[in-house]
């Protein structure tokens, strides 16, 4: 997605380790208009799939989890990284957060996920994809189907990719980082 790309170079900034830094457009700080393109974007990548529910997972993947769920008319459901002790019928996951460097849960309510559901999740980073991961069993638990995934950005770099492929996902990215060696950020 030629926009995401142009804002990546132009605001993006990587630091050493690693991380882009997108807090100023993606978020943090969010960027209403290049926010809906996006979830235009993933809706029409996801038209087709008979897709009955969008989950992501706090925080940064509700705003475009939210948006493609109005353009395609489905409900959206995030999985919450602090489970409310009212929070009923919970089913969890432990996930590793790369950039927190921890391991935290994350849970979704039996209410809002059943084997009814084809599920497309939604996020911002795809990287070493263990959020991805987390959600694909939460999904599988519920006895429902993860029908696509949809990441705002994919680190290329990183083995996220291939491990959700193995897994025979349908991953749709709409911008991949090539390297963000020395501190420059080339994209595929």
């Amino acid at each position: 997605m030629n926009l995401l790309k142009q804002r990546i170079l132009s605001d993006g900034r990587c630091l050493e380790g690693g991380t882009l830094k997108v807090d100023n457009f993606i978020n943090h700080q969010m960027d209403p208009a290049l926010m809906m393109a996006m979830a235009q974007e993933i809706a029409n990548r996801f038209s087709d799939k008979g897709i009955n529910k969008i989950v992501t997972i706090e925080a940064s993947g509700i705003a475009p989890a939210i948006l493609a769920g109005y353009l395609m008319q489905v409900p959206v459901v995030f999985a919450k990284k602090n489970i409310p002790s009212t929070m009923e019928h919970m089913i969890s996951t432990s996930v590793f957060s790369f950039t927190k460097n921890r391991s935290y849960d994350v849970g979704i309510s039996r209410d809002f996920l059943s084997a009814d559901d084809r599920v497309l999740f939604v996020d911002d980073f795809l990287a070493n994809g263990n959020a991805a991961l987390g959600i694909i069993d939460i999904v599988n638990k519920a006895g429902a189907q993860v029908a696509g995934m949809a990441f705002l950005i994919e680190k290329g770099f990183q083995n996220g990719r291939q491990k959700l492929l193995d897994m025979g996902m349908h991953i749709e990215s709409l911008a991949i980082i090539k390297s963000l060696d020395n501190c420059t950020i080339t994209l595929e």
